[in-house]
């Protein structure tokens, strides 16, 4: 496979942008538990919380790889950083309000929301490690390898815990837990699937 050289400037604001994400990530987690209701959507956060702190560290060793500065602060991490409090301060407010379901909402949106930019990182991450031309693809390829599947439960899941959550709250029939947990969706086809056999799941529910 022919490799290209990268831009290695952008590389570096995608790591700190990256690391920015995985940061705030965390105190977004920390909120979203204190806003969950649903026993299975609080263990899955507290497990994604864990696997977050771990991912951080992921970063933080191609960071030392790469002789890069973790707190250097650049205007695009300056805007990463202020979503993510955005997103705390949206889960607070919610939280505030005194409606637990909704604010339980709230807090899967903001997941989804954060997960959303987490996934993008890595995968920008992993598609350079993979077709780039350069000296750091052998580290980001480390880091790749060992969030990939953690970073795609994370997408995955919460958007079905949060389409199943409001479909329930709209008096609809819901299956919970979703079903890209209880398939162990892996993949954006994977969760497609799940998705589309919801219906014969809640035919076969007792």
């Amino acid at each position: 496979m022919k490799k290209t050289p990268y831009i290695k400037q952008q590389l570096h604001e995608l790591l700190y942008q990256a690391l920015e994400t995985e940061r705030g990530g965390i105190k977004i987690y920390q909120t979203a538990l204190s806003c969950a209701q649903n026993k299975d959507l609080k263990t899955e956060w507290q497990e994604y919380l864990e696997q977050t702190r771990s991912h951080e560290q992921q970063l933080l060793t191609v960071f030392e790889q790469l002789s890069l500065e973790p707190d250097t602060m650049t205007p695009g991490r300056e805007v990463v950083a202020h979503i993510g409090a955005s997103l705390v301060a949206a889960m607070e407010m919610a939280k505030a309000k005194g409606d637990a379901a909704a604010a339980q909402l709230v807090a899967g949106e903001c997941v989804v929301l954060a997960e959303t930019k987490d996934h993008l990182n890595w995968e920008l991450i992993g598609h350079l490690a993979q077709h780039g031309q350069g000296d750091d693809t052998a580290a980001l390829k480390t880091a790749f390898d060992a969030v990939e599947q953690e970073e795609d439960h994370h997408l995955y899941h919460t958007k079905g815990f949060l389409r199943e959550l409001w479909l329930e709250s709209l008096g609809l029939p819901a299956v919970l837990p979703p079903p890209e947990e209880v398939k162990k969706v892996e993949s954006a086809i994977g969760a497609a699937r799940a998705e589309n056999a919801r219906d014969d799941m809640l035919k076969s529910a007792p």
